[in-house]
C-alpha cells in the first residue's frame, strides 16, 4: 500500500483546492522520503489527520476531536473562509497490489458545515472507475490493508511527542514530574512554606473573637483540600475507566463492522433492494421480447431489404418507361400520319419516319438495360417497405440500444447489491454483534458519565477552595489593619508574587536548555 496523492479542500488551516504529490521525483528518480515543515500550527498535524480522516471515517482519531461527536468534528473541520454550502473534500489516492497487480484506489470524503445525517459522503475509485460496492463494504476492507489498531504505528507526527507539554491543564501526575524534572519542587514548597508562616502570624495577630473565625475559615480550607484530592483521584480512576471502555466500545465496533453486522442491520432495505431490481430486470426482459416481437428482427436481413426497395423502385421507373414508350409510338403514328396530308416530298418524310423509329428505339433499348423485373411491388408496398426501413426500425433499434443499456445497469446494480449482501452477518451472528454493540455502547455512555460528574465535582470544589481563600485573606486583611506587625504578612505576600515570577522565569530557562 503506496500513497500517491492527498487532496484538500477547505479542510482545517487549508482554504480552496490544495494537492500535495507523495511520491515527488528527482531527475526521474522516485524519493524515498518525503519531509514536510514548517512553522507550529502551519498544518502539518492537520496533513496526517486528512490521512487518518479518508480511512478510517468516524472511527478515525484524529488530534483535534477530543470527546467531540463525529458530525460535531466535521463541522468544526470546514474552514473558517467556507460558506454553508460549500464543501470540504480529502481525497486520498494510493496503490495496492492486486492479483500481483498494481491497482490504483482513490478514496474520497465529502461533507458541509451542517453535514447531512451527522456523516460524511464517502466514494471509492477504483482504477478511474466508481465502486459502490466497495464504498458500502470500506470499513471491512481497510481493516486488511491497514487495521485501525496499528495504524497509529505507521501515522504519526512529530508533534505528538511534545503533546503533553502544550496541555493548558496537564494531569497532575504529568505536572509534578515536570516540576521534579526542571527542578521547580523547592519553589514550590518554598511557596507552602510561605503559606504556612502566613497562617501563623495572622493567629498571632488576630483578636481571640476573630481567631476563632479564622481557625473556621481555614479548617474549611483545609477539608476542601481534602475533598479536592479525594475528587481528583475519583476523576483520575474515571478517566482510566473511561478509557478501558472506550476501548472495548470501539474493539466491539470494529468487530460489528468486519464481520458484517453493518449490512446485516440494513439487510431488509437490501433484500427489498434487490426484490426491486429483480422485478425491474423481468420487466426490462419482457420489454426487449416485445421488441423483438416486431420490426426489430427485419435489422438481421437489413441489407436484403435495402436491395428488395431498391429493386422495387428500378421496376417502377421500368413500367413507367414502358407506358411513356407506348404513348411515344401512337403519337408518331398521329404526327407521320399528319405530315402526310402536308404533301411533305417522300425524302423529306423518310427522314422523318427514320428519325422517330431511331429515336424510339434508344427510349426500347435504354428501359430494357434498366432492370430484369421479378418483384412486381407496386407503389404502395414500396412506400410501406421505405417507411419500415426510414422510420419505424431505426426507432425500434434505438428503443433497443436504451433497453439493453438499462439492462445492463440493472444487471451492474443487481451484482454490487449481491456483493453486499454476501459479507452480510447471518441472522444469528447479527443479533450477537449487534447484543454486543449495544452493551459496550451503554457501558462507554455510562462510564461518560460518571467520569463528567466527577469532573464536574472536581471543578465545583476548586472554586470553593479559590472562594474560601478569597474569604481568608479578605477577613485576614481587615482583621490586621490595625495590627503593628501587618508588614509581615505584605512582605510574604510581596514574598509570594516574587517567587511566581521566579518560577516561571525559572521554567522558561529550564524548558530552554532541554
Amino acid at each position: 500500500m503506496i500513497f500517491t496523492e492527498l487532496v484538500l479542500q477547505n479542510f482545517g488551516p487549508y482554504a480552496g483546492r490544495q494537492v500535495i504529490n507523495l511520491r515527488p521525483e528527482k531527475d526521474n528518480n522516485p524519493c524515498p522520503i518525503i519531509l514536510l515543515g514548517g512553522m507550529n500550527g502551519g498544518g502539518k498535524t492537520t496533513l496526517m489527520d486528512a490521512i487518518r480522516l479518508a480511512l478510517y471515517g468516524a472511527r478515525a482519531k484524529c488530534s483535534t476531536r477530543n470527546n467531540l461527536s463525529y458530525a460535531e468534528f466535521l463541522s468544526q473541520a470546514v474552514n473558517h473562509q467556507a460558506s454553508l454550502i460549500d464543501q470540504a473534500r480529502i481525497e486520498l489516492a494510493f496503490e495496492h497490489l492486486v492479483n500481483e497487480q498494481w491497482r490504483q484506489y482513490r478514496i474520497v470524503r465529502y461533507w458541509t458545515k451542517q453535514p447531512k445525517d451527522g456523516k460524511d459522503t464517502l466514494g471509492i475509485l477504483d482504477e478511474d472507475w466508481p465502486d459502490p460496492a466497495l464504498a458500502n463494504t470500506w470499513d471491512e476492507y481497510i481493516e486488511t490493508l491497514l487495521p485501525l489498531g496499528i495504524s497509529n504505528l505507521f501515522l504519526f507526527d512529530g508533534e505528538q511527542v511534545k503533546e503533553l507539554a502544550e496541555q493548558d491543564v496537564p494531569p497532575d501526575s504529568v505536572k509534578d514530574s515536570m516540576q521534579t524534572l526542571l527542578g521547580l519542587e523547592l519553589a514550590e514548597r518554598l511557596a507552602v512554606d510561605l503559606d504556612i508562616l502566613a497562617s501563623r502570624k495572622r493567629r498571632l495577630l488576630a483578636a481571640e473573637n476573630e481567631l476563632a473565625t479564622i481557625e473556621a475559615i481555614e479548617k474549611k480550607l483545609a477539608q476542601y483540600q481534602e475533598d479536592l484530592e479525594l475528587a481528583r483521584q475519583e476523576m483520575e480512576t474515571q478517566q482510566k475507566n473511561l478509557d478501558l471502555v472506550r476501548n472495548d466500545f470501539d474493539a466491539v465496533s470494529d468487530k460489528f463492522r468486519i464481520d458484517g453486522g453493518k449490512i446485516a442491520a440494513e439487510r431488509s432495505q437490501l433484500e427489498s433492494r434487490k426484490k426491486d431490481l429483480d422485478k425491474k430486470l423481468d420487466n426490462q426482459r419482457e420489454y426487449l421480447g416485445q421488441l423483438a416481437g416486431e420490426f426489430l428482427p427485419l435489422k438481421l436481413i437489413f441489407p436484403l431489404l435495402e436491395a428488395a426497395k431498391i429493386q422495387g423502385e428500378k421496376e417502377l421507373q421500368f413500367q413507367s418507361a414502358k407506358v411513356a414508350q407506348s404513348v411515344l409510338e401512337s403519337r408518331d403514328k398521329k404526327l407521320l400520319a399528319y405530315l402526310e396530308q402536308l404533301n411533305l416530298n417522300l425524302e423529306q418524310l423518310e427522314n422523318i419516319r427514320e428519325f422517330l423509329q431511331q429515336e424510339n428505339q434508344f427510349l426500347a433499348e435504354d428501359s430494357d438495360c434498366l432492370i430484369t423485373p421479378y418483384l412486381d411491388l407496386d407503389e404502395e408496398a414500396i412506400e410501406l417497405l421505405n417507411r419500415v426501413l426510414t422510420h419505424q426500425l431505426p426507432a425500434q433499434i434505438n428503443l433497443a440500444h436504451q433497453a439493453r443499456e438499462q439492462l445492463r445497469n440493472l444487471e451492474a446494480d443487481l451484482d454490487n447489491l449481491e456483493r453486499e449482501l454476501a459479507v452480510a452477518a447471518s441472522p444469528e451472528e447479527y443479533e450477537t454483534l449487534s447484543n454486543n454493540l449495544k452493551t459496550a455502547q451503554k457501558k462507554y455512555l455510562n462510564a461518560q458519565a460518571e467520569y463528567e460528574q466527577s469532573h464536574k465535582n472536581y471543578e465545583e470544589i476548586k472554586k470553593k477552595i479559590e472562594k474560601t481563600k478569597k474569604e481568608l485573606f479578605a477577613y485576614s486583611e481587615k482583621a490586621l489593619e490595625s495590627q503593628s506587625n501587618e508588614h509581615i504578612v505584605n512582605a510574604i505576600v510581596k514574598a509570594q508574587q516574587t517567587l511566581k515570577v521566579f518560577k516561571e522565569r525559572l521554567t522558561l530557562k529550564k524548558l530552554n536548555r532541554l
